[in-house]
């Protein structure tokens, strides 16, 4: 120290801590050979204590406030010093001021990753990672056990064994808590309380207390992932016969869309047909065991059944969906007959089925009625 400042710590006599940063927390007072006046003033800010020192013994400590540093102050350094009477000269102590506030946004994670056995995928590793706030409990017992008599002492000094803590005791914690992969997400608020109240008596042993710690995120390998997304996948899908059916199904509704009439119609049905026994086929030889080209599924799959298009009007009224020998049959119950009104997709209207060249075949080949 220089002359000047032995001279400037002649005349102060008032001991305080402007705390300007953001991760200090403790700070040793600068005297001059540690030598402090009698009537000192001591001043000790909110979220501050002030820990007096005395040959490597922790002394008296000092809550917030202004203090007049006298004897009957400092009963504790009094009795350690032997003044029985006071004091007029000055005495020599280290003064560490301590930070009371809250360190927030301290991250933590998993080094290496977690194993753990789950009922859905076997053995998986996890990692995780999240964040935690800290702030001193006991000031004595951070200096006596961790920052001892360095002039500072910063969070990042004892960051990394708290995260080492709090990395060890999540993994005893997922283990032991047996939870399914899929439903970790969901107890992220529970686990995070848990992990908090594990930590607390080891954090306690440096001098802090944790006030919160949160899990962000646990993590899969990337070949789990991909296990979960197909999983999810076959789920959407369900059965696949019946997603055949219906992809079947929207190719015959494009189809009956089409403006080319009534052959532009038959050839839709045909090919969604054609479609829905190719669809059939695969999943037929995916059970059985091997997977078949889609030409072989269609040529192996039976006739597309008959389409049932035409409507007919009955007692003034329009009866169906018919197919050719539901027609048939009617003509030949005498409930219809040549003359009777039909109508199918793509007719502009009603007509006699004797004028439609479609069922010029059925009328041709259906006996008349018997007579009344």
């Amino acid at each position: 120290m220089s002359l000047m400042d032995k001279i400037k710590a002649e005349f102060i006599d008032i001991i305080e801590w402007n705390d300007d940063s953001p991760d200090t927390v403790v700070w040793r007072f600068p005297r001059y050979q540690d030598e402090i006046k009698q009537g000192a003033q001591l001043t000790v800010r909110p979220s501050q204590v002030a820990v007096f020192v005395n040959e490597g013994k922790i002394a008296d400590v000092f809550e917030p406030g202004m203090h007049r540093l006298e004897t009957r102050n400092l009963p504790i350094l009094s009795t350690l010093r032997g003044w029985k009477y006071g004091f007029d000269s000055p005495f020599k102590a280290d003064v560490f001021f301590v930070s009371t506030r809250q360190f927030t946004d301290l991250k933590w994670g998993t080094k290496n990753p977690v194993i753990t056995r789950d009922a859905d995928f076997g053995m998986v590793r996890l990692r995780a990672f999240g964040s935690f706030v800290i702030k001193v409990k006991d000031a004595k017992k951070l200096i006596e056990q961790v920052a001892g008599t360095n002039p500072i002492f910063t969070v990042e000094e004892i960051r990394e064994q708290l995260r080492n803590v709090i990395s060890s005791r999540f993994a005893d914690m997922v283990s032991s808590a047996k939870i399914p992969l899929l439903d970790l997400a969901s107890h992220y608020d529970n686990l995070s309380l848990q992990l908090s109240q594990i930590i607390q008596p080891e954090f306690a042993g440096f001098g802090f207390e944790t006030t919160q710690v949160l899990i962000e995120n646990i993590s899969v390998p990337e070949e789990v992932e991909k296990s979960v997304d197909k999983r999810s996948s076959m789920g959407a899908v369900g059965n696949l016969d019946q997603y055949a059916k219906f992809q079947a199904a929207n190719a015959m509704e494009a189809a009956a869309k089409n403006p080319s009439g009534a052959a532009g119609s038959g050839l839709g049905l045909g090919v969604g047909f054609g479609l829905a026994g190719a669809m059939g086929g695969v999943a037929g030889g995916a059970m059985g065991g091997g997977l078949a080209s889609q030409s072989q599924a269609s040529s192996a799959a039976p006739p597309p059944l008959p389409s049932k298009e035409w409507w007919v009007a009955i007692a003034g009224k329009q009866h169906g969906p018919h197919d050719l020998s539901e027609l048939a049959s009617l003509l030949s119950q005498g409930a219809i007959n040549k003359e009777s009104l039909a109508w199918k997709q793509g007719q502009s209207g009603w007509l006699p089925m004797s004028s439609l060249a479609d069922l010029k075949s059925l009328l041709e080949s259906t006996p008349p009625p018997l007579p009344g």
